[in-house]
């Protein structure tokens, strides 16, 4: 017997009020601004600046004795990671040590690494320092840059392709959702004050590869939905493809929401931010595929025979399958 997270030939009308999702989507990210503007993001060391030590030892690593022992000095936001390396002998232990900018210092003092080094001796005396990195507050401040760069860019990147691969409503209804899924991510993170680094904007980006997955799978069964219901109301057509693609949603966000909550639990401190943003964008991905993109395109309209050319609307590669 087949497992079905969703009844079979379901025939949900997801447009009954189609005002109120999209009110409640804007009430989110309007709140989700107001956060950002009133608290900002609590930003890690890649983009505060900090110094960056790779420890080695023959002992084996102890986070929380390594942390212990760092506590006397008021470093502020310590990270501590464990290296594993298939490469690395049975005596070679391998740590990352991450402390933010110290107050007034543009780059972290020889004495400072030299206090640092002789409390981790406390607990691990065969310890050495193979590297020790500073990034300074011009770096961090272009990784910002970057970051922000980076995810416009994929947001543009999207609305070209789906203007290409469909017609220009489509387009915007899909960056409409992804601008949705962006911004709520980032909105919790600032109300929830968790560490914003490097690797959440690697989860953003991955989120909207994501939501656009989803959504693409909507369009399409939605395109041909339309050259085969040419007289149907488009909020029919749009229920319709909707109810038939709904199972294949579902499935795929459980399944990666399961791998993505082991994860969390077992995965440790190292990975939880990046692992948290995945799992909310995973959520909110779907619930835009669903309830946003659709909505925005049930609003602007779209072309209905595909049969006849239309100078006004598409162009020359919306008919062209994936």
């Amino acid at each position: 017997m087949r497992l079905r997270l969703v009844p079979q030939n379901t025939k949900w009308d997801f447009f009954s009020r189609p005002l109120l999702w999209l009110g409640i989507s804007t009430a989110l990210m309007i709140a989700a601004l107001v956060s950002f503007s009133l608290q900002g993001l609590n930003l890690g060391i890649d983009f505060t600046g900090g110094t960056t030590i790779r420890t080695e030892s023959a002992q084996p690593v102890v986070v929380a004795e390594y942390r212990e022992a760092l506590t006397p000095l008021q470093l502020g936001d310590v990270s501590i990671v464990e290296v594993d390396d298939l490469s690395f002998t049975a005596d070679q232990n391998v740590t990352i040590i991450k402390f933010q900018a110290q107050a007034g210092e543009e780059a972290v003092s020889a004495d400072l690494i030299r206090q640092v080094q002789a409390q981790l001796q406390t607990v691990v005396p065969d310890i050495s320092f193979v590297a020790v990195e500073s990034v300074g507050p011009e770096v961090s401040g272009e990784l910002i840059t970057k970051a922000v760069l980076a995810v416009t860019l994929a947001i543009a990147a999207v609305l070209i392709y789906i203007w290409l691969r469909f017609e220009w409503q489509f387009a915007l209804g899909a960056v409409a959702a992804l601008v949705h899924d962006v911004v709520l991510t980032i909105g919790v993170f600032s109300e929830l004050q968790i560490k914003f680094d490097l690797a959440i904007i690697a989860a953003l980006l991955t989120i909207v590869g994501y939501s656009l997955n989803d959504t693409v799978v909507v369009f399409d069964r939605v395109r041909e939905n339309l050259r085969k219901y040419k007289k149907m109301e488009l909020k029919e057509v749009l229920n319709i493809s909707i109810n038939e693609t709904l199972s294949r949603t579902v499935m795929t966000s459980v399944t990666t929401l399961l791998a993505l909550i082991s994860l969390y639990v077992l995965g440790g401190d190292v990975i939880r931010g990046f692992v948290f943003a995945m799992i909310w964008g995973v959520i909110v991905g779907t619930y835009s595929s669903v309830f946003i993109a659709s909505a925005v395109l049930l609003k602007l309209g779209v072309k209905r025979d595909w049969s006849k050319p239309d100078n006004t609307s598409g162009n020359q590669f919306s008919n062209v399958d994936a």
